[in-house]
C-alpha cells in the first residue's frame, strides 16, 4: 500500500470509530535501527549479498540512498540482500518499504520478502510474489516478538528476458511498535448564538506550556468576512490529558466588551510575574483590526478584561503574537514582547514590550531599515536575546532581533526564499506562516510549507531552518513525513520542542494539516490531521501519524479568503510528550451550519525514529522581484 493509500484506509478507520468515541492513531514509533536499515551508509554494509546489489542516490524512500536489486537491463534469477538480527525491547513489528519496477507480469518476475524467526523456527512470507510497475513506495509489517532471532531476505527476480527487466528499491528497514489509539478529546465547543457569525465554529488555536500547565486560546463563533465572537480559553494542568474551557471575557460585545469582534489569538506566560497572557487582534465594526488586547490570568482558568497594548489609533493591524523571557539569568527575565503588523502601512512590523506582567505596554516600534511582512513569532533566548522570524509577505522567511530588552530592534536577514504549491479547493492555509519554536539552549526552529523538494512543485512538504544567534540560518531541512513522490499536500505546520532539551537531545513534535491528493477540489478535498516527531534534534523523525480526520471542506467554516481550520496552529511539548490543540469539521446535527470543534490527540510521545531528514534534492528558490503585501487576514 502506499502511502497515500496507507493513510486513505487509516482514514476510512478514523472515521468508522468516531461514533464509539475514539480515533485511530496510525503511529509506529521506530525503536532500535537494524544495521544499515536506511542504506544511509551508501553501501550494502551490514547486509549479505547475492546476485546483482547496489545502492543508488535517487528516488529513495527517504534520505538519500536505497537499495536495488536486480538492474536496468535484464538479470537472471534472484537478486537479494538479508540480514539477522535481534528484535529489541518494545518491538512489535518489523517494517520496510519497496518499490517495485516489473514491466513483466508475476508470473516471469516479482519481488517478494520472506522473514524467518530463527528462535521458533519458523517462516512468514513478509512480502507475497509481487510484480507491479509504477506503483511507488509501498510500506510492508510483520509482526515480531521482541528477543527473537529473525532473519529477514529481501528478493527481486526477473527472468532474463529481453526488453522488461525487473528491479527492486528496497529502504527504511526498521523496528517498529504500535501505539494504543488513544481518543480523540474535544476540548472546546462554540457557546454563542449570534447570527452575524457561524455556529458552531472554532479554530486557530496556539498553545504554550509552562510547568505542567498548557493554556490553549481559539477563535469561537468565526465571522465569514473576519474575526470572529469572542477568543476561547481552553486550560490543562495535568500535561493536556484533562482540559477546563472558557471565553476571555470584556473583549467582544457577546461577552461584556466593546469590540466587535476579535481575532489571532496567541498564548504567552511571564514566569517573573506568574502570569498568563492572550493576546488578540481586536476589530471595529468596519472590520478593520483596530488593535493588540491582552487578557491576563495568574491560574489559567480566571481571566481578567483586558487591556490595550497596541493600537485603537486610526491605523490598521494584523497577525500579533506574544512571547515572555522566562530565564532567571536573564538581564530582561520578565520582559515580554508583542509583535504586530501595521496593514494600513503596508504591513510595517512594529514591537512593543511589557517589564509589569502585561499591565502597561510601551509605544510601539519598528525594527531598524521598517520590514514588511506578517506572522511574526518572538522567542526568547536565555540570554535575553529575543528574535522574531516572520513571513516577509509570502515570497520568504526572515528574522530581526533584539539584545538590549526591546530598547532597539536590528534589521532582518534572511532566513530563507519560499516556494510554495497553491493549496486546493480554496482552502485558507496562512499562505505559509512560519511556526517557530526555541530548543533548552537557544537553538531556533522556524517552520514553514514550501515545494521545492518535489519537482514541478506539486505539492508541498513542511520544512525548516535553524538558527544559534538569529542571524545565521542552516539550510533548508525536509521533515520526511512522505516519499517527495506521495501525491501528498502539508501546510499549516505546528512546531514544537520540549524546553527541557536541546541539541543532538532535542525533542521536538510536529502536527500540520494535509490532503492524501494534493490534486482535489474543494467538493472532492479530505483534510486530515498528521503528527511526527524527532527526539534527536531533527536528524531523524518517527514514523508519521494522522491523529484526525478525513473533514470535507464544507464542514469547516466558510469565510472570504477560502475554508477555515486557521491560518496557524501550534505544538508545546512537556516531559517528552508533545500537545496540540486542533480545529475538528464534522457532520453537524441540531440544525447548526457547522460543527467544527478544537480537539487533542491527548499527550503524544516523542518517540523519534529512523527515517533522516534532508537538504539535498531542493530546487533552487530565487528572491522575488518584488513582494506585494499579503492581504489582510484577520
Amino acid at each position: 500500500m502506499s502511502r497515500t493509500a496507507v493513510r486513505r484506509s487509516i482514514a476510512t478507520a478514523t472515521t468508522a470509530l468516531l461514533s464509539l468515541g475514539g480515533l485511530l492513531l496510525a503511529s509506529h514509533p521506530a525503536l532500535a535501527d537494524v544495521a544499515n536499515g536506511g542504506f544511509e551508509s551508501g553501501s550494502l554494509t551490514g547486509w549479505t549479498t547475492t546476485g546483482t546489489t547496489g545502492v543508488v542516490n535517487s528516488g529513495a524512500h527517504s534520505g538519500t540512498y536505497a537499495a536495488r536489486l536486480g538492474g536496468t537491463s535484464p538479470t537472471n534469477g534472484d537478486s537479494s540482500i538479508a540480514q539477522t538480527f535481534t528484535a529489541p525491547a518494545g518491538a512489535t513489528q518489523l517494517s520496510f518499504w519497496y518499490s517495485v519496477t516489473c514491466p513483466d507480469t508475476v508470473t516471469y518476475d516479482w519481488a517478494t520478502a520472506t522473514l524467518t524467526d530463527t528462535t521458533t523456527g519458523t517462516t512468514t512470507t513478509a512480502l507475497a510474489k509481487t510484480c507491479t510497475n509504477g506503483q511507488g513506495w509501498k510500506q510492508v509489517t510483520s509482526s515480531v516478538t521482541a528477543g527473537h532471532s529473525y532473519t529477514l531476505k529481501l528478493v527481486s527476480h526477473d527472468d532474463n528476458y529481453t526488453g522488461d527487466a525487473t528491479y527492486t528499491l528496497y529502504d527504511d528497514v526498521a523496528f517498529t511498535t504500535t501505539a494504543p489509539p488513544p481518543g480523540l478529546t474535544q476540548v472546546s465547543t462554540d457557546p454563542f448564538t449570534n447570527t452575524s457569525s457561524q455556529h458552531a465554529t472554532e479554530l486557530e488555536p496556539d498553545t504554550f506550556a509552562y510547568g505542567n500547565t498548557i493554556v490553549a486560546s481559539s477563535q469561537v463563533g468565526r465571522f465569514t468576512d473576519g474575526g470572529s465572537s469572542d477568543i476561547g480559553w481552553n486550560t490543562s494542568t495535568d500535561g493536556g490529558t484533562t482540559w477546563q474551557h472558557g471565553m476571555l471575557p470584556g473583549i467582544t460585545t457577546y461577552q461584556g466588551g466593546t469590540w466587535a469582534r476579535v481575532s489571532d489569538p496567541a498564548v504567552a506566560y511571564d514566569a517573573r510575574h506568574g502570569t498568563w497572557m492572550v493576546a488578540g487582534l481586536v476589530i471595529d465594526t468596519n472590520v478593520n483590526g483596530a488593535g493588540v488586547t491582552v487578557s491576563r490570568s495568574t491560574n489559567g482558568t480566571s481571566w481578567q478584561n483586558p487591556v490595550l497594548a497596541v493600537g485603537n489609533d486610526g491605523q490598521g493591524y494584523d497577525k500579533e503574537w506574544i512571547v515572555c523571557d522566562n530565564s532567571a539569568s536573564s538581564p530582561y527575565y520578565g520582559s515580554c514582547y508583542v509583535e504586530v503588523d501595521v496593514t494600513s502601512s503596508g504591513n510595517r512590523i512594529v514591537m512593543s514590550r511589557s517589564t509589569d506582567g502585561g499591565a502597561t505596554w510601551s509605544s510601539p516600534v519598528s525594527p531598524s531599515g521598517n520590514p514588511t511582512g506578517l506572522g511574526g513569532q518572538p522567542l526568547v533566548q536565555p540570554g535575553g536575546t529575543v528574535v522574531v522570524p516572520y513571513s516577509a509577505n509570502g515570497s520568504a522567511v526572515r528574522a530581526f532581533s533584539s539584545t538590549n530588552g526591546g530598547s532597539s530592534w536590528s534589521s532582518s536577514t534572511l532566513i530563507a526564499n519560499v516556494s510554495s504549491h497553491g493549496v486546493a479547493g480554496n482552502l485558507r492555509d496562512g499562505e505559509g506562516l512560519p511556526s517557530a519554536e526555541i530548543d533548552g539552549s537557544g537553538k531556533i526552529y522556524v517552520a514553514w510549507q514550501d515545494c521545492r523538494f518535489r519537482s514541478g512543485c506539486p505539492a508541498n512538504d513542511i520544512v525548516y531552518a535553524t538558527s544559534t544567534n538569529g542571524t545565521s540560518w542552516s539550510a533548508v531541512t525536509r521533515v520526511p513525513i512522505d516519499a517527495t513522490t506521495s501525491g501528498a499536500d502539508h501546510f499549516i505546520p505546528g512546531i514544537g520542542i520540549d524546553p527541557a532539551t536541546s541539541g543532538a537531545t532535542a525533542k521536538i513534535g510536529l502536527y500540520y494539516y494535509f490532503y492524501p491528493n494534493a490534486n482535489c477540489t474543494a467538493a472532492t478535498c479530505q483534510l486530515e490531521v498528521g503528527y511526527i516527531s524527532s527526539a534527536n534534534g531533527g536528524s531523524t523523525w518517527s514514523t508519521p501519524a494522522t491523529v484526525a480526520g478525513p473533514m470535507s471542506l464544507s464542514q469547516i467554516a466558510d469565510t472570504t479568503q477560502g475554508s477555515m481550520v486557521g491560518d496557524y496552529i501550534s505544538t508545546s511539548v512537556i516531559s517528552g510528550k508533545a500537545v496540540s490543540a486542533f480545529a475538528v469539521g464534522k457532520t453537524p446535527a441540531g440544525g447548526q451550519a457547522f460543527d467544527e470543534a478544537l480537539y487533542t490527540a491527548g499527550p503524544l510521545t516523542v518517540t523519534g525514529g529512523s527515517t533522516r531528514s534532508t537538504t539535498h534534492g531542493a530546487a533552487r528558490v530565487a528572491a522575488p522581484h518584488t513582494a506585494k503585501p499579503l492581504p489582510t487576514r484577520h
